[in-house]
């Protein structure tokens, strides 16, 4: 038996498979595009409280101690036997978007219990306390603010900034934690861990083009929200002659077409650009739009190439609101983070834990947010990428990962954390 083999381990894959589709069943409903079952979970939500509730029973039972602070991030502490040592944290969000599948998150949240389960049943004390944690409002669909709560927990965003935030209906995040019940009084400042690992899926379909199952995450690029709101007039679609249009539609559709164009010129480095949402006013089949809300979805792995396509798209939206009389715009700041790099100390305690267990990796860069990239700011940090099958996609349904290649990427987390909670 080798060195690495005696801190090698390997969870119950069958249990974490049960809870992530015990979890998966709160929030679920069918999917009429898919005729799948899908995952509705929205931050602080009737269902998300009730899934929150459901993990924090799992971590009790686990035998973890359970704090909740005041963003309504949940933590569940298992004690090291040095009680002066600062914790490794493991975790992710539970939260969802409104069609998502079973993984996103979850898997980062669950594993981290599963490692916990593991460690008790082999009856391994590590020196350093292990702790997983539940992140609010992650996804960032509700309140307009991605990886709300870890910026919150991690000292980037206030607290007074999360709470006075509102969703579509005017509820505030504030208001929506008393109500559900998870104001908690914990401080909502993070002390520094000693580091931070998360497995998640990759949602994406790097690892399945490599044939491998295993991400070793060297960071996550830099992400751009902005919300845009064209006011121009309403008309009579047969009778306003087309000169005489202020068409918020047709402005919607131009910033639309703009952002394709930045993205294919190839002067702004790796740009992704997206539209995900917009609705137009008064949304009926003869009049023309007299206003139109969109959201834009900029992401850059390069910062610069990031602030050159934010001034680019800037320019074109002054120059579209000069362009006739009667229409105007009005831009919202919704998030903004920069390329944030990860460790490369705990890549490399990932990477040697995916080596003991036989399992194939790559280095890959993360297109997609996630809490890791704010705890980064307090400890060194990565991630652990596990793949997803139908070209990795997420956000839907469709989303899955198989039953091993979720227990493999848990059983690099559990190797990697059980590492890293006994350096000194």
């Amino acid at each position: 038996m080798t060195n690495s083999d005696l801190d090698k381990i390997t969870v119950n894959g069958d249990r974490l498979w049960r809870s992530l589709m015990d979890l998966a069943e709160i929030g679920a409903y069918d999917d009429e595009r898919t005729g799948l079952r899908g995952v509705n979970r929205l931050a602080l939500t009737d269902a998300d409280a009730t899934g929150r509730r459901q993990v924090i029973a799992w971590m009790e039972d686990a035998g973890l101690s359970v704090r909740v602070d005041r963003m309504g991030n949940v933590y569940g502490r298992r004690e090291g036997t040095d009680p002066s040592a600062r914790p490794v944290l493991t975790g992710s969000h539970i939260d969802s978007v409104a069609t998502a599948g079973a993984f996103d998150g979850c898997l980062g949240v669950l594993g981290g219990i599963e490692v916990v389960r593991t460690l008790d049943e082999r009856g391994i004390r590590t020196r350093r306390p292990i702790e997983v944690g539940v992140f609010t409002e992650e996804e960032g669909v509700r309140f307009g603010t991605d990886m709300l709560g870890s910026a919150v927990a991690a000292g980037r965003l206030s607290l007074a900034y999360a709470h006075g935030l509102t969703d579509r209906d005017g509820r505030t995040l504030g208001d929506e934690l008393a109500r559900t019940g998870f104001d908690g009084h914990a401080d909502v400042r993070l002390t520094p861990p000693y580091a931070y690992v998360e497995c998640h899926i990759e949602q994406g379909p790097v690892l399945a083009e490599n044939d491998v199952e295993i991400g070793v995450v060297t960071g996550v690029q830099g992400i751009s929200w902005q919300e845009i709101t064209i006011h121009g007039r309403a008309a009579h679609a047969g009778t306003t002659p087309t000169r005489l249009r202020a068409d918020a539609g047709l402005a919607a559709a131009q910033i639309i077409v703009h952002l394709r164009e930045l993205v294919d010129s190839g002067e702004y480095g790796d740009l992704r650009a997206t539209v995900g949402h917009l609705i137009v006013h008064p949304d009926l089949t003869n009049i023309v739009p007299a206003r139109a809300e969109m959201t834009v979805d900029l992401r850059n792995p390069d910062d610069a190439q990031m602030a050159r396509a934010e001034e680019a798209l800037a320019t074109f939206l002054e120059r579209l609101e000069n362009s006739g009389p009667g229409l105007s715009l009005t831009v919202r700041r919704m998030a903004r983070t920069a390329y944030v790099p990860f460790d490369e100390g705990v890549q490399k305690v990932i990477a040697q834990a995916a080596d003991d267990h036989g399992l194939e990796h790559i280095s890959l860069l993360s297109g997609a947010g996630h809490d890791a990239q704010e705890i980064a700011a307090l400890c060194p940090t990565a991630m652990i990428f596990v793949r997803g099958e139908y070209d990795g996609i997420s956000h839907n349904p469709r989303e899955y990962s198989t039953p091993e290649a979720c227990a493999h990427g848990v059983d690099v987390l559990a190797t990697a954390l059980l590492r890293l909670a006994n350096q000194d």
